[in-house]
């Protein structure tokens, strides 16, 4: 029962995270007037500082301290949160950088990618099983996402990049097995005396020097990071990595709908074949899912 419950959980904690970061290229291009490099640097110290307050009122600041204290007794997974660090704002920096250069479907890309690294990953080191509904719609997936490479005549380097660091990070989160609220708040500490250092002695655009509504929105920066980060954090601890990339479709899908019909980006007819391949393979995915739940619980 309390296996069911936590995938319920997870399944409910990835829908959601996902639905939050589709919408954010919205957030990122409201702060378009802020250099990519000065967003990324505002998003890391307001998430740290979102998250201590957020320990503060949840009372978990004990709790905090003794999980610090074993991750500094097991030098493995102190590396791995370290590295985790790393990943997360390396793809941070790449997403704000291709809103706020008008590439919002070379995001969407980046995230369609994102899911064929999870399963890549869960069934090379995870060692997770795929049954022959997955792998046709993994198939299907990757043929969309080579079109996709194929049209736009290049190499999509920074699409690629995305979906290997976000793949990576996931991959760490699901192995490493940090509480989330914790793991989160030392990935933003980590990095937190890096971004402040550039904001305050080296960022020309000096340390929140902007009008109100962009300063509380670099401020809101921090939660709109948290939030959707933390469960995510969830999601990896509760269901099978393969099903936590599929999830992450919802998000590149809304990104891909903004992109087009909000933003104004050109979106052909061979994108959109390409996508329909995408888009059949999570139907497919969706489907051997819950036809092979439904086998479980007739066999309970």
């Amino acid at each position: 029962m309390k296996e069911e419950s936590n995938t319920k959980w997870g399944i409910i904690s990835g829908v959601l995270a996902y639905l939050l970061w589709g919408v954010l290229p919205f957030y990122w291009k409201a702060v378009g007037e802020v250099s990519p490099l000065s967003v990324l640097s505002y998003r890391i110290v307001w998430s740290f500082v979102f998250m201590v307050v957020v320990l503060l009122v949840t009372n978990k600041l004990t709790f905090f301290y003794q999980e610090v204290m074993k991750l500094i007794r097991d030098k493995k997974r102190l590396i791995a949160i370290i590295f985790a660090a790393i990943l997360i704002t390396v793809n941070w920096f790449i997403f704000i950088f291709s809103v706020s250069s008008g590439k919002v479907i070379d995001a969407s890309l980046g995230y369609y990618m994102n899911p064929l690294v999870n399963v890549l990953l869960a069934t090379l080191i995870l060692k997770e099983r795929l049954n022959r509904g997955e792998m046709l719609a993994c198939a299907l997936a990757a043929f969309g996402v080579v079109l996709l490479a194929v049209q736009s005549g290049h190499v999509p380097w920074s699409s690629l990049a995305m979906a290997i660091t976000f793949s990576l990070y996931g991959l760490i989160k699901k192995i490493a097995q940090v509480d989330s609220l914790t793991g989160l708040t030392i990935e933003t500490a980590l990095m937190a005396p890096f971004a402040f250092i550039y904001l305050v002695f080296f960022s020309v655009e000096g340390f929140m020097t902007f009008d109100l509504k962009i300063n509380m929105l670099l401020v809101g920066a921090g939660v709109v990071t948290a939030i959707p980060l933390f469960l995510f954090a969830e999601a990896a601890k509760n269901i099978s990595y393969v099903l936590v990339g599929f999830l992450q479709y919802i998000a590149p899908t809304l990104m891909l709908i903004a992109a087009v019909f909000q933003f104004g980006e050109t979106f052909s007819v061979p994108q959109l074949t390409a996508f329909s391949f995408i888009w059949l393979g999570i139907i497919i995915f969706t489907g051997t899912n819950i036809v092979v739940k439904k086998r479980e619980i007739r066999k309970n």
